[in-house]
């Protein structure tokens, strides 16, 4: 039996300028902390037996964990392509759009289509990738989307659409 697993479908690459600026700065902050682990690393290295030295072992697990992140961030930052501007029809919906949709219940949800690098379901904020984001791409006002999920499909109207920072 083989641990083979098909690569995963290639993410979008859009971002918003906030987001790209958030990978910016974290990659700067894992070149800084590896050279903290470095150190710390080449102490515990010299402390004599590699194979029984738990700091030795821990610190290489963890420099090669920023390792791999700083790879991923640098080929990724490379190839995202920022979104600074609105679209000229805002009356559809498009990324960085906040998009709010009333459901068959009639409860209101609201949610920002963002890049995958970025979402944060706590903040209402979706990936472009999510079932339900490319049901609402260029929909517009009052039209109905349907989203097929786990539980069942579900049946949404589109409220509001908003371009601002902050959705409102």
């Amino acid at each position: 039996m083989s641990r083979y697993r098909p690569p995963q479908p290639k993410s979008s690459a859009y971002i918003s300028k906030s987001g790209y600026e958030t990978l910016d700065e974290e990659l700067k902050a894992l070149w800084v902390k590896r050279r903290e682990v470095t150190v710390a690393l080449s102490a515990a290295a010299a402390e004599g037996d590699r194979s029984e030295n738990a700091e030795y072992i821990y610190r290489k697990k963890q420099l090669a964990e920023i390792d791999r992140r700083i790879r991923y961030l640098q080929k990724r930052l490379d190839i995202l392509v920022v979104v600074n501007k609105p679209p000229t029809n805002q009356q559809q919906v498009f990324f960085g759009a906040w998009v709010e949709l009333e459901d068959e219940e009639g409860e209101c949800v609201t949610y920002r289509i963002v890049g995958p690098d970025e979402f944060d379901v706590e903040k209402g904020w979706i990936s472009m990738d999510s079932p339900v984001a490319r049901a609402l791409m260029k929909k517009s006002l009052d039209d109905e989307v349907s989203v097929q999920r786990p539980a069942g499909q579900m049946r949404y109207i589109i409220t509001g659409i908003s371009y601002t920072e902050d959705g409102s």
